[in-house]
């Protein structure tokens, strides 16, 4: 994609994805919540959504029947650098709707569930950051420390934030920022090693994932390199805490299921042992 002519870069355009909840949507969040949470023993993540600054999977528009805007994804990283004020604006206006609807996300579950994903925005590729951590600290991190703020004064939860990839230099930014848990701990990416990862951040960060490779092993690999693997990731990330074990991102199709066996089975045996 060739440059773009400021003049013809409106913010607005790129807003559409951004809309404040319905009355509906609150009733529906009271009622489900408290389902969960008096008919199940478990902790209760909520998803308002809303806070995936530049989250690739909606810069396209695919929910939106004429999309306008910088709506592909060479167009869109590009301006991170020649209009930074055009992604400013957007991620101004993208937080301020999260705002009031975490508000009224909070008026309708109240302490009912235990942890608020945030945002799945993915900062790195396989093996570097998708921008500079200069980027970053620019036009991102200020956004979602205004909102992880928010919810710490505000609420009990714990905020969750997805993002794939070589995120390792973003890591200690991510923590002061205010992110509670991080997901899904890509560990076959550049410089996510899960020794130096619980080494470093282990006391300040919450691992989600990370337990087992669903790239190579778990897809592709024997039950016995399944079962050795998540053993290893076990007991470099379970002790003293901080840890949810989960996959490396979704299990996807095609996975053999004794592999998926030999995984819970792996998690079972530590439990005993």
């Amino acid at each position: 994609m060739g440059e773009i002519p400021i003049t013809f870069l409106k913010s607005r355009e790129n807003r559409e994805n951004y809309t404040l909840k319905t009355e509906e949507d609150c009733v529906h969040w009271e009622k489900e919540s408290k389902r969960l949470y008096e008919e199940t023993e478990f902790a209760i993540m909520g998803v308002a959504g809303g806070m995936g600054l530049g989250d690739i999977a909606e810069i396209p528009g695919p929910f939106i029947k004429n999309p306008r805007g910088i709506r592909d994804i060479e167009g869109w990283l590009t301006a991170h650098v020649l209009y930074p004020e055009y992604v400013r604006a957007i991620f101004e206006y993208q937080t301020e709707i999260a705002l009031k609807n975490l508000e009224m996300y909070r008026q309708a579950v109240g302490d009912r569930i235990q942890v608020i994903w945030l945002s799945g925005t993915d900062f790195g590729t396989q093996c570097s950051l998708m921008q500079s951590k200069e980027v970053f600290l620019d036009l991102y991190k200020p956004y979602y420390k205004r909102v992880n703020d928010w919810v710490h004064k505000n609420t009990s939860w714990k905020v969750f934030y997805h993002t794939c990839g070589a995120i390792e230099p973003l890591i200690s930014e991510f923590i002061d920022m205010g992110m509670d848990i991080l997901n899904p701990v890509q560990c076959s990416a550049a410089g996510m090693n899960p020794r130096h990862l619980k080494d470093k951040y282990g006391d300040k960060i919450v691992f989600w994932g990370g337990g087992v490779d669903t790239q190579k092993v778990l897809p592709r690999g024997t039950p016995a390199e399944v079962k050795k693997q998540v053993r290893e990731r076990l007991e470099i990330f379970a002790p003293g805490g901080g840890f949810v074990f989960a996959t490396i991102h979704n299990i996807l199709a095609k996975v053999p299921p004794e592999n998926v066996i030999a995984m819970i089975d792996a998690i079972r045996e530590y439990r005993i042992s």
